[in-house]
């Protein structure tokens, strides 16, 4: 049994609009039968939970899509139902994802009465030229209101930033970031704009037509700055997009990052559970009709369980865990892998300044988790 945590992940599947950039499980629908889905989620703990019975839960996440769009009764519902299915520890971590319109703003105070204690708000830029660019339907002012607003009600809030944006300067990310971090409670997340495939930015980049997007060493120039500014101001990273004081780093990301188990219910949503001794890879429909669908006839809404064997697991950890300043545990590595990495290996990407090594842990500097795709290519070669 995996002890490092369990966690529940609840999917939201619905948005206002679909921003294009997003390559998340979202959609937009004019209406959402809201007592079904209750139902839906309601059955799923109950099929897992009869599974893992016993497991302590120590977080519940509810992500998205935008699940501040969720009535906080349904949240509420959801919470008491985990609460009475599992063991959960006093400190359970119960967070919410939440964008900063005026009107889910104003549905903060339902959402803590329901019992969430840690909400993560997707202000995602504090420029509005920028928010336009990025599809949000929101303002910066109602961005940092909503944030202001947050910090009132909730014990722990966190927001996310994207940079290395289009016709972002180094200039430009220093200051916004340095405002940011005025505003900042004791957590952020901070991602560099990525174009993926098959979305409304990917298929724009396929035709030639997204202009002012940053070259790949401005980029790195701007990942470097912020590690610096958020250190300087007592935010480090404690993994390569995430950064907090001490004893606020997200609890529930920290279980997948650490390789612990958790159950994933609603459509797209991906779950690691151990049964009977063996780790297994769980996932669900992506439609959110279709997963109803599914949940309805056939009592469940995974669409594939997967058994994961023992070097697919070492490899997960390696890939998980090197992304964490704390980086991971040697001999957990090789008892799932059945040999430690390569010396050779090893002592290269140490030369190299790529990680660092002892006895016990390896981490990958900051250089090094800079450039994780390579580091893990190299690490993980038969």
């Amino acid at each position: 049994m995996n002890a490092d945590g369990f966690g529940l992940y609840v999917h939201w599947p619905f948005c206002q609009a679909k921003c294009p950039y997003c390559d998340f499980n979202s959609h937009v629908a004019a209406t959402i039968d809201q007592t079904r889905w209750l139902d839906a989620y309601l059955s799923e703990i109950k099929r897992v939970s009869s599974e893992v019975p016993d497991r302590v839960l120590t977080s519940i996440f509810f992500g998205g899509g935008t699940p501040s769009l969720m009535p906080p009764d349904t949240v509420g519902r959801v919470i008491e139902a985990a609460r009475a299915a599992w063991p959960r520890a006093n400190d359970l971590e119960i967070t919410l994802e939440a964008n900063p319109t005026s009107a889910e703003a104003g549905r903060f105070r339902g959402f803590r009465d329901a019992g969430v204690n840690r909400v993560s708000v997707g202000l995602q830029s504090l420029r509005d030229e920028d928010l336009k660019r990025l599809g949000r339907l929101h303002s910066a002012a109602e961005g940092r209101s909503a944030f202001l607003l947050a910090r009132e009600v909730f014990p722990r809030v966190s927001f996310d930033l994207i940079y290395a944006r289009q016709f972002q300067t180094l200039a430009d990310w220093r200051a916004e970031l340095t405002e940011a971090l005025t505003l900042a409670a004791d957590h952020l997340s901070l991602y560099q704009l990525t174009i993926e495939p098959g979305t409304a930015f990917g298929d724009r980049f396929a035709r030639g037509r997204l202009s002012g997007l940053i070259d790949d060493d401005l980029g790195a120039e701007m990942y470097d700055l912020t590690q610096e500014l958020c250190m300087a101001n007592g935010l480090p990273a404690y993994e390569v997009s995430n950064h907090a004081s001490d004893m606020a780093q997200s609890r529930h990301n920290l279980i997948y990052w650490r390789g612990g188990d958790y159950a994933g219910i609603g459509p797209g949503a991906h779950g690691r559970l151990t049964l009977g001794g063996i780790r297994h890879a769980t996932e669900t429909e992506l439609s959110p009709i279709g997963w109803l669908d599914r949940l309805t006839r056939d009592g469940t809404g995974e669409s594939q369980r997967s058994v994961l064997s023992l070097r697919e697991q070492a490899e997960e950890y390696a890939m998980m865990a090197l992304r964490l300043t704390e980086g991971l545990d040697r001999q957990r590595f090789s008892r799932m892998n059945g040999s430690d990495f390569k010396a050779d290996t090893l002592l290269h990407l140490e030369e190299l300044g790529m990680i660092a090594v002892t006895p016990t842990r390896i981490r990958a500097t900051v250089e090094g988790r800079r450039l994780l795709n390579a580091v893990l290519r190299d690490l993980l070669a038969d």
